[in-house]
């Protein structure tokens, strides 16, 4: 697999277990690119959905994704603090063209005081019907569900004190 370079533009698509587009992300800058890890930055970038429309974020977003594990994390610097998306998903593959990944509905949203709620069940629940999800990967989507609330729980990984912020700032000083 490539790897991306510190500094770098790079897409990041989402797709569906049927190999259908969900998301492109038009431009993240990469932070930190191993075999294993990619941290990325961005701030208003254009996201286009799988029907053609398009959205620009809102605010300033660090993007954690890892090869061995079925999640991604997006904390997103607001004024009232550091909220967190955390997509149930493939581990990434990088191939020139984007960082890629799989998107499996269920989400992890995580507030400033670490609550969280888990969203998405019943798209969950349709979509692994509708697309035939394998038992074995239901079994490891709620299992790296877990493992999540235990580095939530555990302020551990992009849940870790400063995690978001030491990545801002490294974010900031490559904008120039």
């Amino acid at each position: 697999m490539a790897i991306p370079r510190e500094g770098e533009a790079i897409q990041i698509h989402s797709y569906k277990h049927d190999g259908n587009i969900h998301r492109v992300w038009e431009e993240t800058i990469v932070l930190k690119a191993t075999n294993n890890l990619v941290i990325g930055g961005n701030d208003r970038t254009i996201v286009t959905e799988a029907d053609g429309r398009t959205w620009i974020t809102r605010e300033p977003a660090i993007c954690y994704f890892h090869a061995r594990q079925w999640f991604n994390i997006i904390g997103m610097l607001r004024t009232d603090g550091i909220y967190y998306y955390c997509n149930i998903s493939s581990p990434f593959v990088y191939d020139q063209e984007a960082l890629k990944y799989i998107d499996y509905d269920l989400d992890v949203k995580v507030f400033p005081d670490m609550s969280y709620i888990l969203l998405d069940e019943d798209e969950y629940e349709q979509h692994s019907r509708q697309m035939n999800y394998p038992d074995v990967i239901d079994k490891i989507l709620k299992r790296n569900v877990d493992h999540l609330i235990y580095l939530i729980h555990q302020r551990k990984g992009p849940f870790a004190h400063d995690f978001i912020e030491k990545w801002y700032r490294k974010y900031v000083k490559l904008q120039g």
